[in-house]
């Protein structure tokens, strides 16, 4: 599988990504571009996050029962 996502041309996004990198000229602006894109991901992730637990009206009980149900196929 591996040699199958080298051989896969890459996208508009992925070329984007890696120019920008490309142009970092040290290890801080490599950093900051870094910074960046994790706060991007962060923003997705709690909206994300936000639209499921209103959807399944969520609740901190909800969340409780969630984590400690073991969710088991009964033999």
């Amino acid at each position: 599988m591996e040699a199958a996502v080298l051989e896969a041309p890459m996208n508009a996004t992925q070329l984007f990504v890696l120019q920008t990198f490309a142009r970092a000229r040290s290890e801080q602006e490599r950093d900051e571009i870094t910074s960046l894109y994790l706060d991007y991901i962060q923003r997705k992730l709690d909206a994300a996050t936000d639209k499921w637990w209103e959807e399944k009206e969520m609740t901190n009980e909800k969340l409780d029962d969630m984590l400690n149900c073991h969710h088991r196929t009964p033999y």
